[in-house]
């Protein structure tokens, strides 16, 4: 259904390749998982199987891209490819244009031209079938990450297209949604459709992959039946993440006392309650979090976790209750004054950087504290992440892992003593995830509260001292990490 043939491909403005002469067949009615690390050239190769890269993107452009046997050079435009390719972005939110979830999803049916009954029963299988019915009437861009990733794959799976590329579609979801996806997809495959699958979660969808591509600096490192590839114990790392052993890394020789050591809880959560509109995402909600605890924040998309979070510094302020900071009320509290005890790294590093160079990103958190003269924090911030030698850079040339740190170095440079990350591993691959989570246990080391957001099992279970589980608004089991 579609064959690359020797692709190369230089973005404008670029010397380096992103893709270099990358060759693959896609044949009808398999699926192909393609995964390796962030900057790796896994969504350009997403741009260029699906004829965007050669129809809408400027560049240098080598190779020749066949879509069901025809260069997608001779369809006339996007237009035309898309009666045989549905693509779901690993950015879901740039998808939504619509004001429901169900508007979304019936302007792609509107395109296969069918009656008002038809319509209507198809719009009825897909909200089912992708588990959207509780919010087709809602605003799909008040949704959580992960259900907007649902009604992305939902309007895709509208147009019926044989062909589907899938740019990380679970990347957000939680376990029990990823499962749901999975299922889908089985079930697509059965049907005869075509899938192009990048993804982290090789565990998750192995047994409906036929090959495997492991991607690396923008060629491939390998590519054939899972069970081969992942005999490479080094390529078995990049796709496969192992977080045994992060609770009990050893402790640094140079541990900080920069925290007062308290007995005092440094976050309390009293009765909170916060609804959007008349939806109630937190409903009476407690919690303690003592200093130097690592949590972690685990339950399904929509339960309340990053509404949670965003408390702690007043991005959000209550409708019912009170959040306590280091003793501090948050409700007479600035934003700016929360920033010196807390410090959030949003799930998407991308929505935090509009600076020319790395360097300057960081410096910009001090100079909202004023810390005019502050190289030294800079230069340390961008070591304890492994950024050092990327000062210079423009924020948005690192790889996906880099912008990650980079997130977390613009963080620890303010030096607050709560650090909470919305789903910190996010399109990582193994070896990325893992150095992620070994610099926050270095950080909880140094006397940092660590707050994490995550679906990821292992994460919780190998990482913190406490899992905190939430499920519609509430916090309904509060217990102990791994062993």
């Amino acid at each position: 259904m579609i064959r690359l043939e020797n692709i190369s491909y230089t973005y404008p403005h670029t010397v380096q390749k992103a893709l270099k002469n990358l060759s693959f067949s896609l044949p009808r009615g398999s699926c192909i998982m393609v995964t390796g690390p962030s900057g790796a050239g896994k969504t350009t190769l997403c741009l260029a199987a699906a004829g965007i890269l050669h129809h809408e993107y400027g560049g240098k452009k080598e190779g020749v891209v066949f879509v069901d046997g025809l260069d997608v050079l001779n369809y006339p435009d996007l237009t035309a490819l898309a009666q045989k390719i549905g693509i779901v972005f690993d950015d879901a939110e740039a998808q939504m244009i619509f004001t429901t979830v169900e508007e979304e999803i019936l302007s792609a049916i509107e395109h296969r031209g069918l009656d008002v009954a038809a319509t209507e029963e198809r719009l009825n299988s897909i909200i089912t079938t992708t588990y959207l019915t509780e919010l087709r009437t809602r605003s799909p861009h008040n949704l959580s990450g992960g259900q907007k990733q649902r009604v992305a794959l939902a309007a895709t799976l509208a147009l019926g297209n044989d062909i589907l590329i899938l740019d990380e579609p679970t990347s957000e979801l939680d376990e029990h949604a990823t499962t749901r996806i999975v299922s889908i997809l089985s079930d697509l495959k059965k049907q005869g459709k075509t899938i192009l699958l990048v993804e982290h979660k090789y565990s998750h969808f192995k047994d409906i992959v036929d090959a495997l591509v492991v991607m690396e600096n923008g060629t491939i490192s390998a590519i054939g039946k899972p069970g081969d590839v992942l005999a490479d114990v080094r390529l078995k790392k990049i796709v496969i993440a192992d977080f045994s052993g992060i609770r009990t890394m050893p402790k640094q020789a140079h541990q900080d006392a920069q925290f007062p050591v308290s007995s005092d809880p440094i976050i309390q959560v009293r009765d909170l309650s916060y609804a959007y509109g008349d939806i109630l995402a937190l409903d009476s909600v407690n919690l303690i979090v003592q200093p130097g605890e690592f949590v972690a924040l685990v339950g399904e998309n929509g339960s309340g976790k990053t509404t949670l979070v965003k408390h702690f510094n007043r991005l959000l302020t209550p409708t019912l209750g009170n959040i306590i900071i280091n003793g501090k009320n948050t409700r007479d509290c600035t934003i700016t004054g929360l920033a010196r005890h807390v410090g959030l790294v949003f799930q998407n590093p991308d929505h935090m950087f509009f600076a020319d160079t790395v360097n300057e990103e960081v410096a910009f958190g001090l100079h909202n504290l004023g810390i005019t003269d502050g190289n030294e924090i800079i230069d340390a911030a961008l070591s304890e992440v492994g950024l050092a030698h990327t000062k210079d850079l423009y924020p948005r040339w690192l790889s996906r892992g880099e912008r990650q740190r980079l997130a977390i170095a613009c963080v620890i440079a303010m030096k607050p003593a709560i650090i909470v990350l919305d789903e910190p591993t996010t399109g990582l691959d193994g070896d990325e995830a893992r150095l992620v989570l070994e610099i926050l246990k270095i950080l909880q080391q140094k006397g940092h509260t660590i707050i994490i957001i995550t679906h990821n099992k292992e994460i919780a279970t190998n990482c913190a001292d406490r899992i905190v589980t939430m499920e519609k608004g509430k916090i309904i089991s509060d217990s102990c990490g791994g062993a």
